[in-house]
């Protein structure tokens, strides 16, 4: 599930006490963001299946077998509708960076509501299908830009004792939303007019306002401050992240890091795209080509088939009430993600990604197993099959949903770490559009269509069994580690011995982190 963390730098507080739980508070609430993609996402899975949606914007049918509203649309309208909002976010993803450094993170996170309320706004007022795509396209463009701004703005803001779970509050965040909209569309599902998905879609609008109302409140990140050279405005932000007062030392000593910091990626020059792909002794194209595939293999794990097309699977299915099983599974989907989030400080990256793959394979041969072998009107069989999706679920909501966003914002360097973010965030929305679009195809029993059904969960099983495979030789251990450790590690050693280069690292010591030390131990300990 796309739109997720990346952490640019060290985080904010680190030499605050633990106990100042402003700047927690207030990074936290920016994960608000992340409602905005999950409600958008679970919504459409659940209004292209009301009857009064299916009459406004379908044909009618004689099919009552698969079609039990008499209503249809065509798997090419379904594609699109669907898949269109991701390729909005590709193009938001990468307008993102841009957009941030003109204006800035929090002001950049209101311009995004603003453009998806206006996406809102048509897809609401719609009759036909163009006017419903193009509201779809707008949503997404600012779908795409809160995905990158809020995790920079929350990393950028975060206290470094709790970054990573701050960051991870935006997964979350999405998780709900996934729950809002399956609960508002079992609430308006009955009603047999244009109200039954106009008010699904216009509640959106109370998201977008919260957001942008709430964010506009917030400080502006110090460091963006600091590169704008408005060091005073910095010290007032950084006061209020941080509980100090402006002229305490210790918020002068991080308004000090955030110069160095800013100095030497200054020092360091621009860098260009083909930066990302060079092959030299920091295996930059290593870090970059990991960060993409982590995000398609995300992607490639089937979880957006149940949010998006869970609804008219589970009716497929011959479940009774595919309404309310929706709502089932976001619910474990929302509650097994805070494991996850307390899980990958606990447990580390690498073994919970492993843990993930292999419980989501097992349990995706398992649906497609009984899907094939059972009748839809054998009871007992679809509670086995609704089970193991959610099970499969909770593998991946605490595993591969907020992990993956983890890994890709810790292993890039700082001279290409904006780029490559927006490369790997491009790769989770195209995968996403990819699948979104080509779902249809595969699922539906139609004219052009595969007909698959439950025998799709083979091609997503497949997939996490590759994902286990990438994970065991691409993915290392960072759990504890600073950005320069990491940095570190990837110079000395490969993904696969990365456990027990990260313990003596640990056991070193932030203050034995010089290249020069790191190798020569190294070669030590090879002779």
């Amino acid at each position: 599930m796309p739109g997720g963390p990346s952490a640019v730098g060290e985080g904010i507080g680190a030499n605050a006490s633990k106990n100042k739980l402003a700047g927690v508070a207030m990074t936290a609430f920016s994960a608000f963001g992340g409602i905005l993609f999950g409600y958008d996402t679970g919504v459409i899975s659940g209004i292209k299946e009301m009857k009064s949606w299916l009459r406004q914007f379908g044909y009618a049918t004689d099919d009552l077998v698969n079609h039990k509203s008499g209503f249809a649309i065509s798997s090419s309208t379904e594609s699109l509708v669907v898949s269109i909002l991701s390729a909005g976010t590709f193009f938001g993803a990468l307008l993102a960076a841009p957009t941030a450094d003109i204006i800035g993170r929090k002001w950049g996170i209101v311009l995004s509501c603003l453009i998806f309320s206006v996406g809102v706004a048509m897809q609401t007022a719609s009759t036909a299908i163009p006017l419903f795509v193009v509201g779809r396209v707008f949503a997404g463009l600012g779908v795409g830009l809160v995905s990158c701004l809020i995790p920079m703005y929350q990393s950028e803001c975060s206290p470094k004792w709790i970054r990573g779970a701050v960051v991870s509050t935006y997964q979350w965040a999405i998780t709900i939303g996934l729950l809002i909209a399956a609960v508002v569309n079992n609430a308006t599902q009955t009603r047999d007019d244009a109200s039954a998905y106009r008010l699904p879609i216009a509640i959106q609008f109370i998201w977008a306002a919260v957001l942008a109302g709430g964010m506009a409140l917030l400080p502006e990140s110090p460091r963006w401050l600091v590169k704008k050279g408005r060091d005073a405005d910095a010290a007032h932000a950084l006061s209020r992240l941080t509980g100090l007062e402006a002229t305490d030392p210790d918020l002068e000593v991080e308004l000090d890091e955030i110069r160095a910091n800013l100095e030497a990626e200054i020092a360091l020059g621009e860098s260009s795209y083909a930066d990302c792909f060079k092959f030299n002794q920091n295996k930059i194209a290593l870090r970059t080509l990991t960060g993409i595939f982590i995000q398609a293999w995300q992607q490639l794990t089937g979880i957006n088939f149940i949010f998006y097309y869970g609804t008219t699977f589970f009716q497929r299915s011959g479940i009774s009430n595919p309404f309310l099983i929706t709502i089932a599974t976001n619910i474990v989907n929302v509650f097994t993600t805070l494991p996850g989030m307390w899980g990958v400080e606990r447990f580390g990256r690498r073994r919970l990604l492993l843990v993930g793959a292999i419980g989501m394979c097992v349990c995706e041969f398992i649906v497609a197993i009984v899907g094939v072998t059972i009748s839809v009107e054998n009871i007992a069989g679809q509670k086995v099959l609704i089970a193991f999706v959610c099970i499969y679920i909770a593998f991946f909501a605490s595993t591969w949903g907020p992990i993956a966003w983890v890994i890709t914002g810790e292993i890039f360097p700082l001279q290409i770490r904006a780029k490559a973010m927006s490369l790997s965030t491009a790769s989770n929305w195209l995968w996403n559009f990819g699948i979104g679009y080509a779902t249809p195809y595969l699922v539906n029993k139609a004219p052009g269509s595969a007909g698959l059904e439950a025998k799709v969960f083979f091609i997503w099983g497949s997939t996490c069994f590759c994902c286990i495979i990438f994970t065991y030789f691409c993915i290392p251990e960072t759990k504890g580690l600073s950005l320069e450790q990491i940095d570190l590690m990837y110079q000395n050693t490969t993904p696969v011995k990365s456990l027990e280069y990260r313990r003596r690292l640990i056991a070193e010591g932030p203050h034995h982190s010089e290249k020069s030390e790191v190798k020569e131990t190294s070669s030590d300990e090879k002779a």
